[in-house]
Formats: structure tokens, C-alpha cells, sequence
């Protein structure tokens, strides 16, 4: 056992090398890189921010603020703090850019867009958005803000593309609050689901794509379905085992002769799975190469589901996975979806599969281009900070790509690459040869200090 570990020690260790060669032009690769996204701000300086700003994020700062981004470039904070909480630039336009970038790069007809709120914990109560809520990702009400994001992927790779700020019912309503965080008067409580489709109107159709999906946050409400299939979308989302439904393949209770014809019950998902025979479950292989297969084993139903009113749903296709732990147990998961009744198992299993890269995604920008590392508490910082870290994880995707050949679902720590490279692989001369004459110089100048060891230079 020891020496298969070894070996797979060894595998791993080969995938990290990379030839000094992939990193010259890197400097020039990212100026050409923010240039599309810049090219909506106002002011050069603007412009100029913006990148040092994405080059902070790029960095190995422990805490990737705007000042830490500041002293990394020996720069006044006061003006990289002023762009990212002040000055009125529209985050918007580069988001579209970034969405239709994907598209190109990542895009294929079968691509599955992913919405996925994710929190921020927080203390005190300034911060725009903050509040006692439902905390998806911790998995408990804790006091925090809501982001909700919507993600692409392809068999090629994921990608988070935009995001929105959830405001709570208690901020839309509180003037006072609502004018020291910046709030704009346009701005209204909506829902997350709301936010979701407000996102792929604005750039879902630069996403090629036939499936959406998302947590059983998402897939709740029937309303938000019911929306999904108004706008001719194909969803498959997850939904709470305790989801109410009626079984369609089952033969209905025997009519007794009187009144109505009796129809199945209605069931709790679990209660009714348990109930499932052993020969409803078929194995699909979801994953094969480098990393070995996983196998899951999958069923699905045509059911009825209940509606928040106690109504009755349309037909909808139940797919249900169960995966075994390493305690002898199985993990369950459930999925309402209007695909038709005859959709291939595997391509269900696939898009289930998919709709969980958006994890991959959030630990990217959260460990490699400080997604969570804001210190902002206004609406126009918090939309700012994370177009920029949006955009700065992107440009690591890009990267990563371009240098390796590996199995993909392989996650590398693409910035800790970066680093590395320049650090201990490029000599001195390669490193001072790198060209840095583009409109803005990025880290024309850094603070020598243990505090910015910065990855990008």
C-alpha cells in the first residue's frame, strides 16, 4: 500500500513540472488580458487599477485587500481604495465580457450553467447585505452575506462567470442602512432565485448550453422550475429528501367502485427511496482515467411533485443517486428535472457531476484570487471586489490550461504554480527579461518585504 502511495506521490509530483519556457510572456499575457475588461472604465487611471488590483489578487498576499494590494505596488492606498469602494464604475461590462470568454473558450452544446449561492461569514452588522440567514455552504443560519453565483462548465472546464448580492428583507426596508452601505434606490429585495434569473438573461446565451442546474436551494421552489420551463430551459436540480411526490410509474390504489379514482400517495423522497428494491438501481461509471473510477448507483421516476401551496406540480422526472462512504453507508441525493422520461441515465449522472465543479470553483477564487479576502462594506465595493476576483481567477484558468496535460479533474493550485516557477525555476536574467511596457505596469514597482511575496513577479 505504502509504495502505490508512492508512486502516486511521484505522478503527482511530475504533473508540477513545467518548463520555464510557459512562463515567458506571462506579464505580457496578462496586460493583454485585462485590456478587454478595462476598456469600459472611464480614466486611465481607472484602467491602471484595475489591473494592479487583478495583479493583488494573482499574488500570494496572505489577506488580499485593497490596501495590502496597495503596499504591494508601493502605491498610496487611498486611491486603490477609493476605485474599489467609490469611484462609480459599472462592474457589468466586463462580467459580460468574461461570459462571452467562456463561452468561446469553454463552450459546448451540452455545457451545464450552475447556480450556487455562496456566503461570507461576517461580524458586526455594516457590512451591505449582512444578516442572520441561511448560510449554505457552513450548512447553518450564521450572520453573513449572500452572494449568488452563476458558474459554467464543459467537459473541458468551470468557470464562475458573474454574481449578485442577495439583500435581505431587513436592509431593502431600512433607509438609514441602505444609504451608508451605498445601496442603490433601484435596488429591491428579491429572492435568490430572482437573481439567478436575472443572470441568465444577461449572459446565458453567451454560454452554449442544454442543461441548468444547482443545490437543493435552488431546485426548492417549484415557482423557480415552473419559471425554468416557461423560458425553455432543461434544469436538473437538486431538492430537500423531505420534497412531497407522487410516484407516475406505479400503479395507482385499486378503485373501490365509488367517487374518484384514487391516485398514488403523496411521499416523502427518503421514506419512498427506502422503499425502492434493490434491482431499481443501476450503476454508472462517472468518472475514469488518473484518478480511478467512481462508480454511483442511480434510478429515476416519473412523478408528481407537491407545490409550496399544497398544489400539484406537473410531471417531472425524479433521478435519485446514492454513492457508498467509506463508513459503509450511502450518501443519497435527489433531483427534480423536466428532461424527458426517456433521458439516458448516464447523461443525468454527468450533469449531477457537473453541477458539483461548481465547488471547484469557489475554492479557486477563495484560495487563488481572494474571492472572500475583501474588506469593503459597501454595495459598490462588494460588486467590485468580486468582478475583479471573478476576472483574476479567469485569467489562472487560462493559464492553467495553457501549461498543463493532465487529468483535469486534478485541481492545481494555479497561482501556487505561478510562484513556484518564478521563484525557484526562472533564473534572474528570464525574470528581469520578461517585458512590462504595455499601457500600465502592472508590478513595475513592489515592496521588498516578507508581507508581499508576491506570485507575480
Amino acid at each position: 500500500m505504502e509504495r502505490r502511495y508512492e508512486l502516486r506521490l511521484e505522478q503527482m509530483l511530475a504533473q508540477t513540472e513545467v518548463s520555464p519556457e510557459l512562463m515567458r510572456g506571462l506579464f505580457d499575457r496578462l496586460e493583454a488580458f485585462a485590456e478587454p475588461f478595462a476598456a469600459s472604465l472611464d480614466q486611465p487611471e481607472q484602467r491602471r487599477h484595475a489591473a494592479e488590483y487583478m495583479t493583488g489578487l494573482l499574488s500570494k498576499l496572505p489577506r488580499k485587500s485593497g490596501e495590502a494590494i496597495a503596499y504591494l505596488h508601493d502605491s498610496q492606498r487611498q486611491g486603490l481604495q477609493n476605485f474599489l469602494g467609490s469611484v462609480p464604475w459599472d462592474h457589468k461590462p466586463p462580467l459580460a465580457v468574461l461570459a462571452n470568454q467562456v463561452g468561446d473558450d469553454l463552450g459546448e452544446p451540452d455545457g451545464v450553467i450552475v447556480f450556487d449561492p455562496s456566503a461570507f461569514l461576517k461580524k458586526g452588522t455594516k457590512s451591505v447585505g449582512v444578516a442572520r440567514q441561511w448560510c449554505g455552504r457552513y450548512g447553518k443560519v450564521d450572520n453573513c452575506q449572500v452572494g449568488v453565483f452563476m458558474a459554467y462548465v464543459s467537459r473541458k472546464e468551470h468557470a464562475l462567470v458573474n454574481t449578485r448580492l442577495f439583500l435581505p428583507k431587513e436592509w431593502a426596508t431600512d433607509k438609514a442602512r441602505r444609504k451608508e452601505a451605498g445601496v442603490p434606490r433601484e435596488e429591491k429585495h428579491r429572492t435568490r432565485h430572482q437573481l439567478a434569473l436575472e443572470m441568465l438573461q444577461e449572459c446565458g446565451n453567451a454560454l452554449p448550453h442544454s442543461w441548468l442546474a444547482g443545490d437543493d436551494e435552488m431546485g426548492r421552489p417549484s415557482g423557480f422550475r415552473g419559471k425554468l420551463r416557461q423560458l425553455g430551459e432543461r434544469y436538473l436540480l437538486a431538492v430537500p429528501s423531505n420534497t412531497l411526490a407522487r410516484d407516475l410509474d406505479v400503479p395507482p390504489p385499486e378503485y373501490s367502485g365509488r367517487g374518484r379514482h384514487p391516485m398514488s400517495p403523496f411521499l416523502r423522497l427518503d421514506r419512498w427511496r427506502a422503499a425502492l428494491p434493490e434491482d431499481a438501481w443501476t450503476s454508472i461509471n462517472v468518472r475514469d482515467g488518473e484518478k480511478g473510477p467512481l462508480v454511483i448507483e442511480v434510478a429515476k421516476r416519473r412523478v408528481q411533485a407537491r407545490t409550496e401551496t399544497g398544489g400539484t406540480g406537473p410531471d417531472e422526472l425524479l433521478f435519485v443517486t446514492r454513492e457508498a462512504q467509506t463508513d459503509g453507508t450511502f450518501k443519497h441525493d435527489y433531483y427534480l428535472s423536466n428532461a424527458d422520461a426517456d433521458e439516458p441515465l448516464s447523461e443525468l449522472a454527468r450533469v449531477t457531476r457537473a453541477a458539483h465543479r461548481v465547488e471547484e470553483c469557489f475554492r479557486r477564487g477563495k484560495s487563488e484570487a481572494g474571492l472572500a479576502d475583501y474588506q469593503v462594506r459597501n454595495w459598490r465595493g462588494w460588486h467590485h471586489h468580486q468582478a475583479l476576483s471573478l476576472l483574476a481567477a479567469w485569467f489562472l484558468n487560462r493559464e492553467t490550461r495553457r501549461g498543463k496535460n493532465r487529468d483535469p479533474g486534478i485541481d492545481g493550485a494555479a497561482v501556487e504554480t505561478v510562484a513556484w516557477r518564478l521563484d525557484r525555476r526562472a533564473s534572474p536574467g528570464e525574470r528581469d527579461n520578461v517585458a512590462m511596457s504595455s499601457q500600465y505596469p502592472l508590478v513595475a514597482t513592489h515592496r521588498a518585504s516578507p508581507a508581499s511575496s508576491p506570485s507575480l513577479t
